[in-house]
């Protein structure tokens, strides 16, 4: 570390010890309950349901190419203890309030909360989603207000969603997908590896990759589970915790340094591997089994019929079709499942935001402020959220999936922006024996072309339309 680039102090603590690779699952689970929602409940099955098995090429390259990047977030981290949002404002503030007002404009849409709430009417047979979700968001703000440690309570709702969703998927595999869906996918995955099929935009395309596994914000948010969760350098920095039920305050010095010597090397060779270890068995691995089971399901089921719309109504249509084939229960499992991850997603995206606005505003300019503590700023980020989310249903924008693809289509946008300055991040602020290289290096420059190009090729086609 230069401290000579930097205007906030640095201190010199040895790594800690490495936490059993047990203790340290969470953030990944964590980061795939969240984001196991919008495209592998709604847009990655829509996709297939009007075009076929073809793109699942592209969803495993998203998960490889997120692999890559998320380890670079918490590569950071966990050498520093410091967040990435507060290492790229270290150059430059402008870039923390890009990424706030890109993280506010992401997720003040509440389509994953709205897309909840309109498949618990197809569950329970009526009812208004506008007032559902709005009262949806109130509860999720208190869970999150009276939390005393919030991390631990976004886990737990993650982990038991994750769990209901893995029941689910053993349930369909078991009862519904044939072994001639199965060779069809693998088929589809080689055969049109590169190739789009007809009917889809680079709109959509843009907020399917947006939308698997995670995105935009989503990502860089590991920095703050991974230091909740203790992970290296992140032990020394105090935890988050409400303001109303908990002692423990967020602040004081948040970037550290470890002596290059033999022991703390050793210490972060093992910390690097099990980091590794933890993202791609409860992360990658979870989502790509969640993609393809639910897009085999939505091709079985939905491909090649007529009354497929550009809109949610489709999963009542798959529904219908469970409860035909294989009996009611299947039906009430699958929009049951559908409810509570689409509500769980929510939950952990108004946690997304409330994280790294407050760390961002914090850490640059109210660290001196008695007043403005950073739980503060988070509960006060979060009800903002919730308030706005709230005026735009209320203001008549209700259309589920059209609030996820402005969500996602700008989770793409932003994750190309940060993987740029993670490059130079990682290249340049950190000590040789842990910086960014090797193939790893590599697999960013690739990132960064594989979400410039859907992102141009967007713009492109808009630009033409008009």
């Amino acid at each position: 570390m230069n401290p000579s680039r930097t205007k906030t102090p640095v201190e010199t603590r040895n790594l800690p010890e490495p936490l059993s690779l047990r203790r340290m699952v969470g953030p990944g689970v964590v980061a795939v309950g969240i984001g196991m929602a919008a495209g592998e409940i709604i847009l990655w099955p829509y996709l297939t349901a009007i075009g076929g098995l073809g793109l699942l090429w592209l969803a495993f390259c998203t998960l490889a190419v997120q692999f890559v990047i998320n380890m670079e977030i918490e590569r950071y981290t966990l050498a520093t203890g410091q967040t990435v949002v507060a290492g790229f404002s270290r150059w430059w503030k402008g870039w923390g309030i890009i990424i706030c007002l890109a993280g506010a404009f992401q997720y003040v849409w509440p389509g994953w909360a709205t897309s909840g709430s309109t498949v618990l009417t197809y569950l329970v047979g009526g009812g208004d989603p506008v007032w559902i979700t709005v009262a949806t968001l109130v509860v999720i703000g208190v869970l999150l207000s009276v939390s005393k440690v919030v991390y631990n309570t976004v886990e737990r709702v993650e982990v038991v969603k994750v769990g209901l969703t893995i029941f689910f998927l053993i349930v369909v595999v078991i009862f519904v997908i044939s072994l001639g869906t199965w060779g069809d996918g693998a088929k589809a995955t080689v055969t049109e590896f590169g190739q789009i099929p007809d009917g889809i935009t680079f709109t959509l395309l843009l907020s399917a990759i947006g939308a698997a596994g995670a995105g935009g914000v989503h990502n860089l948010v590991l920095s703050n589970w991974i230091r909740d969760k203790r992970y290296g350098m992140g032990a020394h920095v105090p935890r988050l915790v409400s303001p109303i039920t908990g002692r423990e305050e967020a602040a004081g010095t948040d970037l550290y340094a470890f002596p290059v010597d033999e022991a703390n090397m050793a210490r972060w060779q093992v910390w690097w591997k099990r980091a590794n270890i933890e993202h791609l068995t409860t992360f990658v691995a979870v989502c790509f089994v969640t993609i393809t089971v639910m897009c085999l399901l939505a091709y079985q089921l939905l491909f090649g019929r007529d009354d497929v719309k550009n809109d949610t109504s489709f999963l009542r249509i798959e529904a219908d079709l469970l409860s035909d084939q294989v009996g009611g229960w299947l039906k009430l499992l699958f929009l049951a499942v559908a409810t509570v991850s689409l509500w769980a997603a929510a939950m952990g995206l108004l946690d997304i935001i409330g994280r790294v606005a407050s760390d961002f505003l914090r850490r640059n300019y109210l660290q001196t402020s008695a007043r403005w503590t950073e739980p503060r700023l988070y509960l006060t980020v979060v009800w903002a959220e919730i308030v706005l989310g709230s005026a735009i249903l209320l203001a008549g924008f209700s259309q589920p999936l059209g609030l996820l693809i402005v969500s996602t289509c700008a989770a793409s946008v932003v994750t190309l922006l940060y993987s740029i300055l993670l490059v130079r991040l990682n290249r340049k602020d950190l000590p040789l024996p842990v910086r960014l290289g090797g193939w790893r290096l590599g697999g960013m420059l690739v990132a960064i072309g594989f979400y410039g190009f859907f992102a141009v090729a967007m713009v492109i086609t808009q630009l033409q339309r008009l």
